[in-house]
């Protein structure tokens, strides 16, 4: 990970106050548990990076300096003395948890080396741990606050290679299968890791709204070609503004990047409900020209104005996507059931799918299961997780199980 100059920051003085995302670096022989501890640091708001080797670790540190390193000692292949060695040479000032049974000779031989050398050593992590006791013994390196605002453009982070796509899983509500996933744009700054999109998206007026619109497509075409090759076909969708669709040259060159390939089953692309409703004649001729060009247009975040939608002359979208506000606590609030019913009835009349946004409880899943939604979408079944992250993960199926 290339070492950041932050003096190109000072024209935002007030960041400068704020504690910045802390950095681990993960020390594992096993790819695959490098992995595991990188995502479960990453959930908790570190920049991770990773390695393999004493070798490794000991050129990490000769460019920076991470706050933590991880140091599992339970499996085979790891040279812990050759990694320790790494750690005092290089003068390494952070902290080191050892991931280990405590009462095993290995932990308790490196804690004591550890300490003898002045390694500040943070409380030993045993094996099988969860999300809870790694924060808790991590919990003095987290910042006190959220992760600022970055000091940086749209045009900067796509220049500077930050922006991603995250996916988050949609759920068929019948059988509890995957059924596609919407991508949620993403910056991975290298100060403040990841960075959520309401602290960099512009508004659609900013020059740089359609250069973010053709990434964001782009990128998700990149992706559906990476998890078909990893795990099969996913079909995925986009948001993007109704605005985006006044410009005739954006919109030929969204159609030509659509995949030729026999398992590419189309693209959705998400509009905001208001923005429909502002611009009905835009939003309805995009959704019917774009059909043919195996490109749909679902409706985000309806609510109580579901009814301005009755008002289409044509409704050619092919989902309706219930507002967050009327899920969340709908299993017990009539009032947001009612207007779910209603929502999934305007879909029913027009052959569209009916979505449940923002699913957080096992309640709420019943209760969308119950009044009909076709898929549901939310944490229940997992958070958004970055692209290859998304590719290993699968569904919590049987924590909404209607068993």
């Amino acid at each position: 990970m290339e070492q950041i100059d932050f003096s190109e920051y000072s024209r935002a003085a007030h960041f400068g106050h704020r504690k910045l995302t802390p950095r681990a670096c993960v020390v594992d022989s096993k790819k695959h548990l490098r992995l595991f501890l990188s995502d479960a640091l990453e959930d908790l708001g570190f920049i991770t990076c990773e390695c393999g080797q004493a070798g490794d670790l000991a050129g990490l540190l000769q460019s920076e300096q991470p706050d933590l390193i991880v140091l599992s000692v339970c499996v085979d292949g790891l040279n812990v003395g050759e990694i320790l060695e790494a750690i005092v040479r290089k003068n390494f000032g952070g902290k080191v948890l050892v991931i280990g049974q405590p009462d095993s000779i290995m932990v308790k031989a490196v804690r004591q080396i550890g300490e003898e050398y002045g390694i500040a050593m943070l409380p030993s992590l045993p094996t099988p741990f969860g999300t809870a006791s790694l924060r808790a013994t991590v919990a003095e390196l987290l910042p006190a606050e959220p992760a600022p605002s970055p000091a940086v453009d749209v045009a900067e982070a796509l220049k500077a290679g930050w922006l991603e796509l995250w996916y988050q899983q949609k759920i068929n509500a019948r059988t509890l299968m995957p059924n596609g996933a919407e991508a949620l744009v993403r910056m991975r700054h290298p100060a403040w890791g990841v960075v959520p999109p309401a602290y960099f998206i512009p508004d659609d007026k900013d020059p740089h709204f359609r250069a973010l619109s053709e990434f964001v497509v782009g990128r998700a075409i990149e992706d559906w070609r990476y998890l078909l090759e990893s795990q099969g076909p996913v079909d995925l969708s986009v948001n993007l503004p109704v605005t985006f669709f006044g410009n005739a040259e954006a919109v030929r060159d969204l159609c030509r990047a659509m995949p030729v390939h026999p398992a590419f089953r189309g693209l959705v692309i998400e509009i905001e409900s208001s923005e429909v409703i502002d611009h009905p004649e835009l939003a309805v001729d995009a959704a019917r020209r774009l059909r043919l060009h195996n490109i749909a247009i679902a409706i985000d975040n309806v609510g109580a104005e579901w009814p301005s939608l009755m008002e289409l002359g044509h409704f050619p979208f092919a989902e309706l996507k219930v507002d967050p506000k009327y899920i969340n606590g709908c299993a017990d609030n009539r009032l947001k059931q009612t207007v779910c019913r209603r929502i999934i009835e305007l879909a029913r009349d027009n052959e569209a799918r009916a979505v449940a946004l923002g699913i957080e409880t096992r309640a709420d899943y019943l209760a969308a299961h119950d009044m009909g939604f076709d898929l549901v979408q939310g944490q229940l079944f997992g958070k958004p997780a970055a692209v290859r992250k998304f590719a290993r993960s699968r569904p919590q199926l049987a924590v909404a199980g209607t068993s």
